[in-house]
């Protein structure tokens, strides 16, 4: 059961509905849609509905959610398919398949490309670069299959025209190492029709629109879509498709995989020719048949590398060998308008698959040997057009509704034989279940002598001229007793049915009505062998390479080549036994409108694809006898909760015994049947009261487990903080006592030091003792003062007080108060600007006055009672003080006896130091 969905959603399986009806079916799949749930389980089988918008559900951290997880664990998913897909065959050794299947425009292709996308998404853990290139390879490839194989439809913006199936081969480690590609049935009457809003094969439209004007000029080709007939139906449709990035994101893919530029150049020439041949017209003048517009041959001689003469003749004529004589029959008008048709379709049809052959050439498993790298394990994804109904259903469409049939037919073969082994394996009695057997449809087909496509060759092969008419009337005779098949002459009062065109097959999807108009044509698929040596003869040696079969001559005898219908119809017989070797997982597609709105779910639209998918048969399959299935210790290990006996484990003999205890004791005994490795559960009502009990208990654990778990935090915080607090006293005594020591350590022998310590550098606290710091500063500052004061001399100790009073005095008025620094007295004679003019002026002056000793000189700033300053310098004697300019070389300006000095007044009003030089010495 898918985890982490309410039932607001629906439910999750569609097995487990309570009542299997389609009523019940489709009003759980669209109240899914409308929640935004495109996927639902069928057991194993995926359901998606087309959500027709961007979702953001594929991203790296989905991928993650579904890595390695089992199919139940995670809610319905694409990515869960392919992981169990990927798990069985790297577990077990074993070869499986995704099968892909819906209509046109229900997203088989995206589907696809999500699945690859998460099989390259969890690959190569190791990054090996070789593996690297692989997944690339791989991924690239589908960009370039679409351009050239999808198309825009009247359903789809990206429908896929082909059948494609492809095998990625995995080494021992379930690294992707190669792989293959088969593409079947290829809708190539596009290449010259589209009806009337569809477009061709996006590469015409994508060459058009992104190549640049050199290439375009190159191939003689325009812009503009509807200059050209074969596909100016669609030049006129509107589209939100960019081809001109979508024509550069091609051809570096093609790049990447590795096409060559000569390929991928002959690849637009054989577009452009087939383009330049739906422009050729062909008239009569007389009797003889004439090309209209003989400048395009010379333009297709060019591209296709042939000679003019020969595309010319190719064109009109046909060679016939009767015997031994070669005839050369000209065309009617007509005829050579079909051969040039017939021309353009082989053309595409050969270049696509090519293309194909290409790209397995360069994917496939090179060099591998089992025995030296072990065993090489497959998974195959088959991307199938799907089963519908037109109002005009053509040849194209009875095969694709053909190949429905025998895929349904495998399918439900092989859900009934996995159910079978299942239930015997685990020793239930198994229920005969009542299911649609589609053996007599495929029969009525495929069936040698007596099917349709027996019927259609025997017509192809019929002498003569052979009509669409003929073969219906082969039909009329061969199964006019088949209960599957009518037509109007078999029902003449069936007015839905046209004389001598259609015929009706009960199909196990539905009735479908198919016109017989084209079937012979289609299923000869004739074309000329002239065109065939004509591109053969090219010399362009990777045209020449498509058409191997051009090298026979005329009269050569060749066998018959095989018909459509044959060639169809082996394809299918080789995929389905294919498929049927290999574990199968399926994607059924659902598309929800035809309008492509995510928010519109058109009951009986869906309510019809539910059918012809077979959806509700596959839930009754699933549901005959037991709803639900689980091996004993993944069911235990889910609800084991439930029970006092198996909470938390259990001490049973066996997980079996234990399983049997939890559901005797819930009361579930009578609904459920023990197998030998699984129990089986009859009703889902059984099941969701599991699980609602499951829940009731789940939130009664979580709260008892945040209850122990946030108890188990508060402790381990609180131990975690005391800890903490321990370490951190500690840590601070550690620190305080570190600090003492090295404290004594550094100022033990200051006593004996010269400056008393006054050198030694104080080492950096911790935090805590910085005002303890502070204050062993101050002791010892005042220790040391005491120590330096204590041995002074009565002279010494008066010159200290003089200091100590300037110091006083100047407290605040100086940035530098000369602590710092020894008295010199006499300044000016230290300053080497003024030296030698001071020197001689204060000479003379000792000469003159004779004093004994200058006791200060400075220069000074004189503030005048206008408060003016002017430079001045002071010079002091034991005799005089002196007043001089220092501007004219000192010149003394005033000279005042030292016994007229009462007294030194406030520096302020007296004078000021110039750079804080002068200190005033009180005697």
């Amino acid at each position: 059961m898918a985890e982490h969905e309410s039932l607001e959603y629906g439910k999750a399986d569609f097995v487990l509905l309570d009542n299997v009806s389609t009523d019940e079916f489709m009003a759980n799949l669209k109240l899914r849609f409308e929640k935004g749930r495109i996927y639902s389980y069928i057991g194993e089988v995926v359901v998606s509905v087309n959500p027709y918008r961007a979702m953001n559900i594929y991203g790296r951290d989905v991928v993650e959610q579904y890595k390695g997880r089992e199919l139940y664990e995670r809610p319905p998913h694409l990515f869960a398919i392919a992981d169990a897909a990927y798990k069985a065959m790297k577990r077990r050794n074993k070869d499986t398949c995704i099968v892909i299947s819906g209509e046109s425009g229900a997203g088989k292709t995206e589907a696809s490309k999500y699945i690859m996308q998460y099989i390259a998404a969890i690959t190569n853990p190791n990054q090996r670069a070789e593996v690297e290139r692989v997944k690339n390879m791989l991924l690239k490839s589908n960009c370039v299959l679409e351009a050239f194989g999808n198309a825009k439809t009247n359903r789809n913006d990206n429908s896929s025209r082909f059948g494609k199936y492809m095998d990625i081969n995995f080494d021992f480690k379930g690294d992707p190492i190669g792989g293959h590609i088969s593409n079947y049935l290829l809708e190539k009457s596009r290449v010259i029709f589209q009806q009337e809003g569809e477009r061709s094969f996006h590469s015409y439209y994508q060459l058009l629109r992104g190549a640049p004007d050199s290439l375009l000029r190159s191939l003689h080709i325009q812009k503009d879509p509807t200059a050209y007939n074969y596909i100016k139906v669609g030049g006129q449709v509107k589209s939100s498709i960019n081809d001109g990035a979508d024509f550069k994101a091609v051809a570096d893919a093609m790049k990447v995989i590795g096409f060559t530029g000569d390929e991928i150049q002959t690849v637009y020439k054989i577009l452009a020719a087939i383009l330049h041949l739906g422009n050729l017209a062909f008239g009569v003048d007389g009797d003889v048949t004439l090309i209209q517009s003989t400048e395009l041959v010379s333009v297709i001689r060019e591209l296709l590398s042939a000679k003019e003469e020969h595309v010319e003749k190719a064109l009109l004529y046909r060679t016939v060998s009767t015997g031994r004589d070669v005839i050369e029959k000209e065309h009617t008008a007509q005829e050579a308008g079909y051969g040039r048709d017939a021309l353009a379709k082989a053309m595409y049809e050969r270049m696509f698959c090519w293309i194909v052959g290409r790209i397995n050439d360069i994917i496939e498993v090179k060099n591998y040997d089992a025995r030296v790298h072990g065993k090489n394990t497959v998974i195959g994804v088959l991307d199938i057009y799907g089963f519908e109904i037109f109002q005009n259903n053509s040849f194209e469409q009875f095969c694709i509704n053909y190949c429905n049939e025998k895929l349904q037919q495998l399918f439900i073969q092989l859900v009934l034989k996995q159910e079978q082994e299942e239930y015997q394996r685990e020793g239930i009695p198994w229920k005969h279940i009542d299911y649609f057997n589609n053996q007599i449809i495929v029969d009525l087909v495929e069936q040698q002598h007596k099917g349709i496509f027996s019927v259609l060759d025997e017509a192809c092969m019929n002498v003569g001229k052979v009509t669409d008419e003929v073969f219906l009337q082969g039909l009329n005779v061969k199964l006019a007793k088949h209960a599957h098949y009518t037509s109007r002459k078999l029902s003449p009062t069936d007015k839905t049915l046209e004389f001598d065109r259609d015929f009706r097959i009960r199909h196990y999807a539905g009735d479908v009505v198919y016109s017989v108009v084209g079937f012979i044509d289609k299923n000869k698929d004739t074309l000329f062998q002239d065109f065939k040596r004509l591109l053969y003869n090219s010399s362009n040696p990777v045209l020449k390479a498509m058409w191997p079969e051009g090298k026979l001559s005329i009269t050569e005898v060749t066998k018959r080549p095989l018909t459509a219908a044959t060639l169809f119809k082996t394809s299918m017989i080789s995929l389905v036994e294919n498929l049927a070797c290999k574990e199968p997982y399926y994607v059924r597609c659902i598309k929800p409108n035809d309008v492509k709105s995510p928010l519109l779910f058109e009951q009986e639209r869906c309510r019809h694809q539910v059918g012809y998918l077979g959806l509700l048969e596959n839930v009754r399959v699933r549901r005959a006898g037991f709803a639900y299935r689980q091996t004993y210790p993944r069911f235990l290990q889910r609800y084991k909760m439930i029970s006092e006996f198996t909470w938390p484990n259990h001490d049973l003999p066996s997980d079996t015994e234990a399983v049997k205890r939890l559901l005797q004791g819930c009361g579930f005994d009578h609904d459920v049947a023990y197998g030998k490795t699984k129990v089986f559960i009859r009703t889902p009502r059984t099941l969701f009261s599991l699980e609602e009990q499951r829940v009731d208990m789940v939130q009664r654990i979580v709260l008892f487990l945040q209850k122990v778990w946030r108890g188990t935090i508060a402790r381990m915080r609180y131990r975690r903080m005391r800890a903490a607090l321990v370490i951190l006293r500690a840590y601070r005594r550690y620190k305080v006592r570190s600090y003492v020591r090295e404290v004594n350590r550094r100022f033990k022998n200051i006593r004996s030091m010269k400056d008393h310590g006054r050198h030694v550098k104080w080492p950096t606290p911790p935090k805590v003792l910085r005002k303890f710091e502070e204050a062993l500063r101050s002791i010892y500052s005042r220790w040391w003062a005491w120590t330096l004061i204590k041995g002074l001399s009565a002279e010494e100790a008066l010159q200290v007080r003089a200091k100590v009073a300037s110091l006083e005095a100047l407290k605040g008025q100086r940035v530098d108060l000369g602590l710092q620094r020894a008295w010199e007295g006499n300044y000016l004679v230290s300053r080497p600007d003024a030296a030698s003019s001071f020197t001689l002026v204060s000479s003379e002056l000792q000469r003159k006055d004779k004093f004994m000793r200058i006791l200060f000189s400075g220069n000074v700033r004189k503030i005048n009672r206008f408060h003016k300053a002017e430079d001045r310098a002071v010079l002091i004697t034991d005799r005089h003080l002196y007043k001089m300019d220092p501007l004219k070389q000192y010149k003394l300006m005033k000279s005042i006896p030292l016994y007229n000095v009462g007294k030194i007044i406030n520096k302020k009003s007296l004078f000021k130091t110039i750079n804080n030089k002068l200190t005033i010495e009180v005697i």
